[in-house]
Order: structure tokens, then sequence, then C-alpha cells
């Protein structure tokens, strides 16, 4: 089915860590929930006209906060820490233009939670500079003591200590499991579905740029559901005319394009580029009648592009004291 040139919404269905935040989050449901017609942007506010929910429905999104923050447990690692340790110690806030830190900013974040005015926090990678545990510790507390219900998906830092020997699935596997495993309050770390009043959220790790078989499964069945989505992803999914950041899905992904490998002290790209399952899950979703709308980050720049009709969204960094702010509005 061909798209409209404006995007189709809705959404709805499951989640395991909500239950004792709201009572607005539902087990997954089985009915198909009728899609919504368009929406709108202004500045790092979005708004969806949908049929999928019936009260207003508001999400913030954040995403490259880059906390840094270490101790004495730390310092076994700081062969591999140290160049993100000082890449964010002090920013210019992009709103008011004066001094701050990330710690500032992830905090201003959370207080504009405690109005009550959010239903969900969709936290979307590169929280940390790399798995301290002060850092993940300091977080959690935070997050323990809001009342908004939070997700969260890795992003390319959040595991990553540079230099560490290891493929990236590897070093991703074992430090979600020592360090950034309360971060997903019991959810499957790479892929996950989340229910917020008649929402439905994917949130899919893409944080070394491929796509899993078992990932692009789940987003198969998700899509057959039939029921409107919304999918959270850390690196934004290729889209025309952008750069290479825009990296999952992109053509000419490759080890000839990898620019910063050495920077990063990771393993070059693959000289073959992109598996045929991240090009299948890049194609699958941007034919997805279903699917509402992407949120993404890792850019450190606001932009939203639009193809097939579907609305990719990525939020400037969090480091800097940006967010989006996301209203599902019921459409009459």
């Amino acid at each position: 089915m061909k798209r409209r040139t404006f995007v189709q919404t809705g959404a709805a269905a499951s989640v395991a860590g909500f239950a004792s935040k709201t009572s607005g989050a539902q087990p997954a449901s089985s009915h198909e929930t009728p899609r919504g017609e368009s929406f709108a942007i202004d500045d790092h506010k979005v708004t969806f006209y949908t049929t999928a929910v019936t009260r207003p429905v508001n999400v913030m999104i954040v995403a490259d906060t880059h906390l840094f923050t270490d101790d004495a447990r730390g310092r076994p690692y700081q062969e591999y820490s140290g160049r993100m340790a000082k890449a964010y110690n002090s920013t210019t806030h992009a709103r008011t233009g004066k001094p701050t830190n990330p710690e500032q900013c992830f905090e201003e974040a959370l207080g504009r939670t405690k109005s009550g005015h959010f239903d969900l926090l969709a936290l979307v990678g590169d929280i940390f500079s790399f798995p301290s545990e002060a850092a993940i510790e300091w977080v959690t507390q935070r997050l323990g003591a809001i009342e908004t219900p939070w997700l969260y998906v890795a992003g390319n830092h959040d595991w990553h200590y540079e230099g560490m020997e290891g493929t990236l699935q590897e070093l991703r596997a074992e430090w979600t499991e020592r360090r950034l495993k309360p971060m997903y309050q019991g959810n499957h770390p790479l892929m996950a579905a989340y229910d917020v009043h008649g929402v439905r959220f994917l949130a899919i790790d893409n944080s070394h740029y491929e796509i899993l078989p078992e990932q692009l499964e789940f987003f198969r069945a998700e899509v057959s559901r039939g029921q409107p989505l919304v999918l959270l992803l850390h690196i934004p999914l290729a889209a025309p005319g952008r750069p290479m950041g825009f990296g999952c899905g992109n053509p000419q992904w490759s080890a000839a394009t990898d620019r910063n490998f050495k920077i990063e002290r990771r393993p070059r790209w693959p000289e073959a580029g992109h598996t045929q399952t991240t090009l299948d899950f890049h194609r699958e979703v941007f034919e997805a009648d279903n699917l509402m709308g992407i949120f993404a980050g890792h850019i450190h720049r606001q932009s939203v592009d639009v193809v097939n009709g579907i609305p990719q969204f990525v939020t400037n960094a969090n480091a800097v004291g940006a967010f989006m702010e996301i209203r599902f509005e019921p459409q009459a």
C-alpha cells in the first residue's frame, strides 16, 4: 500500500516495566487501532493528530546527554575512557547560550517531568559517554525518583570503552550485562515494545549501525499486528541527502566511508557494507503502513525527514540542554 505524502499515525500495546509506575500502561491488545492523518513540528515540539488515542499523550525524547562522571571503580578503564571523559565536561546551553554541563541538562529534562505533563520519558541512547558505574548509578537513582514512566535504548557510546578488544556485538553484550542492565527495567535490551495510553513504542538497539535477524523478526511481528507504531532508535535510518551519520541502512556504509574508527578506537566497518538484514529492515520500516514515525539521536542536531510518507525526527543533544516533546492529539 502506498503511503500518503503526509504521515499516517496511531498506536497501541505491551510493557513489563511500566505497570508499577502508571495505571495508563496496559498489556498487549489484539484489536486494530485506527490510524490518524497528520503531524506538525514547531521548534522542538512535534504533534501527531491521530485517532489512535482518546486523550492527549505527551512524550519527552532525550538523547546524547553524554554523562561522564566516574570514580575509583573506573580507574582500571581510564585507558579506554579518557577521550570521552573529556569530551563534554562543559557545554553551551542550546537555548540560553549560557555555560552548562551534561548533568545539569539531564536534571533540567527530568525536572520537566515532575509537572505530571508527560506520560513517558524515552531515553534513546548515548546517555553515557562510556559505561561508568558512577554515571549509571547517578542516572538510575534520579530516574527512580520521578513519577513518569521511562524507557531506554542504548547508543554507541553507552557500552563502548574505546580501544577495548572485542567485536562491537561482544562488547555491547558484555557491558549491557555488567553495567547497563538496570536501565532496561527487566525488558529485553535489544528490542522491546511499550504501551502508553494507546500508543505502541518499539525500542530497537541499532547502536553498532546494524540490525540483527531477531530484531528484524521482532519488527515484522509488530507490523503484522496492524496496530499503529512509533519506532525508537539511537542511530537514524538513512534518508536521501543525509550524511553518513544517518548510517543505519545507508547503502554507502562500509570500510571505505568509515572516517572515525581510528578516533573512536573501534573495529572498522565491514568492507562489504551492511548485512542484508539491515538493508531489509531499512526498506521494511519505510514500507510499514502502520508506522507513525521514527525518533532518533546520535547526530547532535535536530532534523526531520519524510521518507515514503513516514517522518523521522532526530533530536539535538541533551548535553546542550536539548530534547523533543511529542504530543499525540486525538483526531476528531
